[in-house]
């Protein structure tokens, strides 16, 4: 399904992980049947299209992906570029959470100045950012990744489940 600014990804049946770990976590619901199609070369070994699509939102500072499931089916929803005020708390807190899934992924942490380029805000307005870092915080999606008594502007994050 698309509109003009979003397309919906469907896929039968709820997802065997939740979506927050769509990022790094994979589990097939047919082993035999995905070993055999890795062996035959028709998919890889670790599903990594998420962290591909993630990294080319990033890449081009579009929304963060936003999934929805139901009891018959599981939608992801990629959506068009959006300026920094026309986004919505959620979507701001999800990309905050998404990218410090990212850089974990890269051996890395997300920081102020990271989320700064990633949202594409003015590097003046970095209070705006700091407020989306605690609201991620707050609802227990990344934490702090830096040891303790860490220079308060060098703090950096990591996603909840790392």
């Amino acid at each position: 399904m698309s509109n003009s600014d979003r397309v919906e990804i469907s896929s039968p049946g709820q997802p065997l992980i939740g979506t927050d770990r769509f990022i790094d976590e994979y589990q097939s619901r047919n082993e035999e049947l995905a070993d055999i199609m890795r062996r035959m070369g028709f998919c890889e070994e670790k599903g990594s299209g998420m962290d591909k699509a993630l990294t080319a939102i990033e890449k081009y500072q579009l929304p963060p992906i936003k999934y929805r499931v139901s009891d018959i089916r599981t939608t992801i929803i990629l959506s068009a570029f959006k300026k920094w005020s026309d986004t919505s708390k959620e979507e701001r807190v999800m990309a905050c959470y998404q990218h410090a899934s990212l850089k974990y992924l890269a051996n890395e942490m997300l920081t102020n100045k990271s989320l700064l380029e990633r949202l594409g805000v003015d590097e003046k307005n970095y209070p705006l950012i700091s407020v989306v870092i605690k609201e991620a915080m707050a609802q227990g999606l990344i934490k702090v990744g830096t040891p303790d008594g860490t220079n308060r502007r060098d703090i950096a994050y990591i996603p909840h489940w790392g």
